[in-house]
């Protein structure tokens, strides 16, 4: 059974931008809005060079790594063609103007 924790309301989440959900000893997770108010989280590190996706460019449902203009697919976390890798996607749901993000 996934358990999901409220992380923040949607509101806190920059329209096509992120927010960070800190976690001790881990590699922290970015959670994504986009400009039709769907929410995505990834870990907050591209499968290219680890770059930090948190502060790429959200556009549609893709961020763009800051550091090499890779496009990840924020619903699966895909690399787009050419580029070939994942970064780790995590369950997130609204509910009641809520995000919860399962960890």
């Amino acid at each position: 059974m996934t358990t999901f924790h409220r992380i923040c309301q949607v509101t806190d989440i920059p329209v096509l931008g992120s927010r960070i959900v800190k976690r001790a000893g881990q590699i922290d997770i970015a959670i994504f809005r986009n400009d039709q108010d769907k929410v995505f989280a990834l870990l907050d590190k591209c499968p290219h060079k680890g770059g930090p996706l948190s502060q790429g460019i959200v556009h549609g449902e893709s961020v763009t790594c800051p550091l090499h203009s890779w496009k990840i697919c924020l619903s699966d976390g895909e690399a787009q063609a050419p580029d070939a890798g994942c970064a780790e996607r995590f369950d997130v749901k609204v509910e009641d103007g809520h995000v919860h993000l399962a960890v």
